[in-house]
């Protein structure tokens, strides 16, 4: 019988974006079965690499050489589109590669639940967004991407605690205040496929920032740590960029994360207080 932690393995060792999610979504529903009959498989212990495979295409590039997205024409909706589904495959990656990579951190078996359903659902997401691709001509690789989405990651590999308030209650929660926009983009398109997508992958984001604030303050209760002073601290260390108002407050309340966690980091210039 696999384990949890070498399913995981499994996906971040498939290169293909539609293999990867297949997969992941595979993974997941053995999972769900196995807790729905009772039964709960061995999270085990599996080494994940540094790096997850990736396909030969998209071009990887630095973030100041990709070309800026203008959406008001359709290829600068498709290049909007095309960032998405790339965001959305790195998503399914950092949340298999977080069961994997801290297992040997004992948990709650709701910490597994929450990962492996949210990885099943930014596969789900990366095949929405895809097929919305295929429709307007395009396809996952046919246009460079950002280079640098897995940085987080790789910044966070020994930090438990700092992979958390970087990726889902950072990054993850940035997706709730831009996604509104781009949903009205694509409404004055009229393009109804993908305000679809984007409302689907809205509604759900929200649970993954959740999930994020909910195991970042179940640690810091184990340590007896102050959750917000931790926060701080840990983005000012690993977030390589300020973080950027306006806020969609109301989202990220939903999600467990109060202003106070947010707005003082928000003036803060690029790796300003990493010594501390």
């Amino acid at each position: 019988m696999s384990t949890l932690a070498q399913m995981a393995v499994e996906v971040l060792t498939t290169a293909d974006g539609r293999a990867k999610t297949a997969l992941s979504r595979q993974h997941a529903a053995t999972w769900f079965a196995a807790r729905a009959a009772g039964e709960t498989l061995p999270v085990g212990q599996a080494t994940p690499p540094l790096r997850p495979a990736r396909p030969e295409k998209p071009e990887l590039l630095s973030p100041r050489d990709v070309p800026r997205r203008r959406p008001g024409s359709p290829q600068g909706q498709i290049a909007l589109l095309h960032a998405v589904a790339h965001i959305e495959l790195n998503a399914v990656d950092l949340h298999w590669d977080i069961i994997a990579r801290f297992a040997d951190v004992k948990m709650p078996i709701g910490f597994y639940d929450d990962w492996v359903k949210a990885a099943d659902e930014e596969s789900k997401h990366f095949n929405l967004v895809s097929d919305c691709l295929e429709e307007l001509g395009s396809f996952y690789g046919d246009l460079p991407a950002h280079a640098g989405m897995w940085r987080a990651a790789e910044d966070t590999a020994e930090d438990f605690m700092g992979r958390l308030a970087v990726v889902p209650m950072v990054l993850e929660a940035r997706g709730l205040d831009v996604t509104p926009g781009m949903i009205d983009i694509f409404k004055k398109a009229k393009l109804s496929s993908v305000v679809d997508a984007l409302e689907v992958i809205y509604a759900e984001e929200v649970g993954h920032v959740a999930y994020g604030s909910k195991w970042f303050h179940f640690l810091c209760g184990r340590h007896d740590l102050d959750p917000k002073e931790v926060f701080h601290r840990l983005v000012r260390t690993y977030f390589h960029g300020g973080l950027k108002p306006p806020f969609n407050e109301e989202k990220r309340a939903e999600a467990g994360l109060p202003p106070d966690f947010y707005w003082p980091l928000a003036d803060e210039t690029p790796h300003r207080n990493r010594s501390k």
